[in-house]
C-alpha cells in the first residue's frame, strides 16, 4: 500500500508542506510551472534550494504581483499585504479562475471551509461574516492549492503524520498579540495529538493545521514503511533544530490504526436486554460489540460487554452504554490495531453479480465472498451455504 508519512516535529505550514511534497514527485520544476499557469491572481511560485542545520531541502518562495508576502515561518501572518477574502470570495476565485481538476477544487474549498469554521468559533460570528485576513491572501491560497494539487498527483493510499509540534510563546497577527498556537490553529487541532515542544515561535499555522486535518487519516508513530522517496520542505526562519517538514513516500505491508475498547460489567440485565443494548452500541458507531460471561461480586454470574470504536464515535458509544444498559461506569483502553488492507470487488457469475472481499498485507492474501450474496445463491439453488460457495468459486475460476 502506498503510504505518505509526514514528520511534523517542527510543525506544519502551507509552504513547508508544499516544498516537502514537491520533492516526492518526478518533475517538480514542471509542476511549479503548471501551478504558475493555474491562474491564482498575481501569484508567482519559485522553487529554491535551502539548507537547515546541514540538511538540504526545498524552500518555496511565493510572490504576489512581484512582492513577497511574508518573511516569517510561513507567509500567513503578515497583515499588511494581500486580500482579505470571505468564504464566498475564495470559492469564487477557486471555481472561476483557478485551472485545476474538479476534485482539487473541492479539496481547496473544503480546506478553507475548515478554516472558516475555526475562525467562526474563535470570533463568535457566523461563517458567512468571516474574513480570512492572513489566510485569505493570495499567497496562502497558493499554498493550499499547491498542497491539494500535489496530494492529487501523489495519490497515496493512506496519509499518516506524527503528532504536531506547535511551538510556544506569542504571535502577532491582524487582531493583535495571540498565544501560540493561535486560537484558530488550536481549534483545528482538536482531536489531533499536539505538543508545544522546545522552540519558541509559531510552528503550526492555521493553514497548515487545516491541510493536516483534511488529508491526514491518522496520527502517530511511523508505520513500518519501505521508503522510496524522502522530501524536506524548509521554512524561512532558522531555529536550533532543522526547520522542516519531512515527507516519506513508500510501501507498507499492511495498515495499523488506533481504536478504543469501551467495556463494562452488568449482572442485572436479561439476554434480550443485552442484545438490544448491543444494537444500540452498533448504531452509535461501534465497529464491533461482544460479550463474555463473567463472575461478579457476591458470586453473581454477569456479562462483560465490550465495544470497539474510533475516536470520532467514542462519546456517542459511551452515551449509548449509559442510556441502554444498567452500568454505572465504562472503562476505556486505547489500543493499536493491525489490519490487512481490504477491498471489495464484483465478479460476474452465472448466478449473478457476487461481491468478493480481498484482504492482503503482512505476507498474507485471502478472499471471502459476501455472505448476503452466497446466501441468495443458496436459497435460489436450494443448496447449503457451503455448496453455494463452492458453486460460485467453480464458476469464478472458469471465467478466469
Amino acid at each position: 500500500m502506498k503510504t505518505l508519512y509526514l514528520d511534523l516535529g517542527m510543525g506544519a505550514a502551507g509552504d513547508m508542506l508544499t516544498a516537502a511534497l514537491l520533492e516526492l514527485i518526478p518533475d517538480p520544476d514542471a509542476f511549479v510551472e503548471k501551478l504558475n499557469r493555474a491562474g491564482i491572481p498575481g501569484v508567482r511560485i519559485e522553487r529554491e534550494r535551502s539548507v537547515k542545520c546541514g540538511i538540504t531541502g526545498t524552500h518555496v518562495r511565493v510572490t504576489v504581483n512581484g512582492e513577497e508576502e511574508g518573511v516569517g515561518h510561513d507567509h500567513h501572518h503578515n497583515p499588511e499585504h494581500g486580500h482579505h477574502g470571505s468564504p464566498d470570495e475564495i470559492a469564487h476565485i477557486v471555481e472561476s479562475h483557478i485551472d485545476v481538476p474538479e476534485k482539487v477544487k473541492k479539496d481547496i474549498i473544503a480546506v478553507y471551509g475548515l478554516i472558516a469554521e475555526a475562525e467562526s468559533f474563535v470570533h463568535g460570528v457566523p461563517v458567512t461574516d468571516i474574513h480570512f485576513h492572513e489566510v485569505g491572501t493570495m499567497d496562502a491560497l497558493a499554498d493550499v492549492t499547491a498542497v491539494c494539487l500535489l496530494m492529487d498527483e501523489i495519490s497515496p493510499d493512506e496519509t499518516v503524520a506524527s503528532p504536531v509540534c506547535t511551538g510556544f510563546g506569542k504571535v502577532a497577527c491582524a487582531h493583535g498579540i495571540l498565544p501560540v498556537p493561535a486560537p484558530a490553529t488550536a481549534y483545528l487541532l482538536r482531536g489531533i495529538p499536539a505538543y508545544g515542544g522546545r522552540i519558541e515561535g509559531e510552528l503550526c499555522t492555521p493553514t497548515g493545521a487545516a491541510l493536516l486535518k483534511h488529508f491526514v487519516a491518522r496520527f502517530g508513530e511511523s508505520p513500518v514503511i519501505r521508503a522510496e522517496k524522502i522530501g524536506y520542505g524548509m521554512g524561512t526562519k532558522d531555529f536550533p533544530a532543522a526547520n522542516c517538514v519531512r515527507a516519506t513516500l513508500g510501501e507498507t505491508a499492511g495498515s495499523e490504526d488506533s481504536v478504543f475498547e469501551l467495556s463494562f460489567n452488568v449482572d442485572d440485565m436479561t439476554a434480550e436486554q443485552i442484545g438490544f443494548a448491543a444494537e444500540a452500541l452498533f448504531a452509535a458507531g461501534a465497529r464491533d460489540v461482544y460479550t463474555v460471561p463473567t463472575g461478579m461480586k457476591k458470586n453473581r454470574p454477569g456479562t462483560l460487554i465490550s465495544a470497539i470504536c474510533d475516536a470520532d464515535h467514542r462519546d456517542a458509544v459511551v452515551a449509548a452504554a449509559f442510556r441502554r444498559t444498567s452500568t454505572l461506569g465504562v472503562r476505556e483502553a486505547a489500543l493499536k490495531r493491525y489490519i490487512l488492507d481490504r477491498e471489495t470487488e464484483r465478479i460476474e457469475t452465472r448466478y449473478g453479480t457476487i461481491r468478493r472481499k480481498k484482504s492482503c498485507g503482512y505476507g498474507v492474501s485471502r478472499f471471502k465472498y459476501e455472505y448476503e450474496d452466497v446466501a441468495r445463491v443458496a436459497r435460489d439453488q436450494g443448496v447449503s451455504l457451503a455448496e453455494a460457495e463452492e458453486m460460485i468459486a467453480r464458476d469464478a475460476e472458469r471465467d478466469t
